[in-house]
């Protein structure tokens, strides 16, 4: 099991943090975001349920706007766009 972060396009990546608990899935993606330029947009992929609370919490204070939020399958992907 290992975290997945990829550039898909120019301004756009994607982090697959299935199989992770809190609080490794936020860690991760503070992580990624930390690595995108303002305006690239991360979509995320996890599957613990209570991460979501957290990582929204996270984008709302550091300024990035989650735009897109779908869950299917026993897992959720978001899209983030960094603020």
């Amino acid at each position: 099991m290992a975290i997945k972060f990829d550039k898909m396009a120019d301004g756009q990546y994607q982090l697959d943090a299935c199989g992770y608990v809190c609080p490794h899935p936020q860690m991760y993606t503070k992580k990624a975001l930390q690595k995108l330029a303002p305006g690239d947009e991360l979509t995320l992929i996890f599957d613990n349920p209570s991460s979501g609370e957290s990582i929204l919490a996270m984008c709302e204070n550091e300024g990035n706007d989650v735009f897109d939020r779908e869950e299917g399958g026993g897992s959720f992907t978001w899209k983030i766009r960094k603020g």
